[in-house]
């Protein structure tokens, strides 16, 4: 199984519709969003472009919670501040910030903790957990990336979303 993990989208449709395009032709069925996506209507954007599960942690900037609550999409899974969940086997928790991820993969629990809030995309080792984030998908302050981890393979790979 293909799933893609992007975070601080930031309302930047262009770049969200240049992913869309790319995890639809790659065959994945999951996102995992790890916040900042910013507007409701965004989120509502991207549930109507992508026909599988979104999965999403807000971030600080995600300041409409009901709102996007309230939205009811069929396709997306909001779990708050931090969630987890199991793909193809390969425990994963994920959050928007850098700490919480931390001491989520200091549980011992998940293979992967994915986050976002820095922009830059950066893998580390807690345990026997990579902490991974994705880096922005915006391209703010950094340039525009996200990833995808196969489970058969055991491969993660970042994406740079322009050359």
């Amino acid at each position: 199984m293909l799933f893609a993990i992007i975070s601080d989208t930031h309302d930047n449709i262009p770049n969200i519709d240049a992913m869309l395009k790319l995890v639809t032709e790659a065959g994945v069925g999951v996102i995992i969003h790890c916040g900042d996506v910013c507007a409701p209507s965004v989120l509502k954007y991207i549930s109507e472009n992508f026909p599988g599960t979104i999965h999403l942690a807000y971030g600080n900037v995600d300041g409409d919670h009901e709102a996007m609550e309230q939205l009811n999409l069929p396709n997306v899974i909001i779990h708050g501040e931090f969630g987890s969940t199991v793909l193809d086997g390969t425990p994963i928790a994920f959050t928007h910030f850098p700490d919480r991820a931390r001491e989520l993969a200091e549980r011992g629990e998940y293979n992967f903790v994915f986050h976002g809030h820095t922009h830059k995309p950066w893998e580390e080792k807690a345990g026997d957990c990579r902490v991974v984030n994705p880096g922005t998908l915006a391209g703010l302050f950094s340039k525009p990336t996200f990833a995808f981890y196969d489970t058969v393979t055991k491969q993660l790979s970042l994406k740079l979303l322009y050359q």
